[in-house]
């Protein structure tokens, strides 16, 4: 019924959703670009238009009060932003006692353009040797979905330009705010 309605919404609005969701049990699903706060609903919409049971996360601000039950039972994980490396280790140990998980990570981590895209769902995936699913939403063609999946290859810059190639040619609803796909260079900091 869910995924019915979800179709219906879309279709309303104009969007059209690839219906490719892969076969895997568990995967990391990436989203982007991120630039509108538009972005959740046509996303949330977009994989319940699937059929698709997901776990997702977010700030954990948007997770107070009964807006945030809701989100929570619509499989919102809340992430507190301030405490780096628990995060990626807790949703390793999530993908590692579940049968299935599919779990949805926007990158860029805001909705303001940024110099680099977080890196945690990287770790995630090679950490629970799970494959990367990217998924995207396409303002300018009005579509979404799930394009590719793949199997990380442990070296994050060979992966990110792959990533990066698919992402070319896909835009937000703020293009000027989608953020440049590449990682902090850890050695830096």
């Amino acid at each position: 019924m869910i995924k019915y309605l979800a179709r219906g919404v879309l279709r309303i609005f104009g969007w059209k959703i690839d219906k490719y969701v892969p076969a895997e049990e568990k995967f990391v699903l990436v989203g982007a670009p991120h630039t509108s706060n538009w972005d959740f609903t046509v996303g949330l919409l977009g994989v319940l238009s699937l059929g698709v049971r997901f776990k997702w996360v977010a700030k954990d601000s948007i997770f107070t009060g009964p807006p945030g039950f809701i989100l929570k039972k619509f499989g919102g994980i809340p992430v507190d932003r301030s405490v780096r490396n628990t995060f990626t280790n807790k949703m390793i140990e999530l993908f590692n006692n579940r049968k299935q998980l599919i779990l949805g990570i926007m990158p860029e981590g805001t909705r303001s353009k940024t110099n680099y895209w977080k890196s945690g769902f990287y770790y995630i995936a090679i950490g629970a040797q799970v494959p990367i699913a990217l998924a995207y939403m396409d303002y300018r063609q009005k579509r979404a979905g799930v394009g590719m999946l793949f199997h990380p290859c442990g070296n994050i810059n060979i992966d990110m330009e792959r990533i990066k190639e698919f992402y070319k040619d896909k835009f937000g609803k703020h293009p000027e705010k989608q953020s440049e796909i590449k990682i902090r260079d850890r050695n830096k900091e």
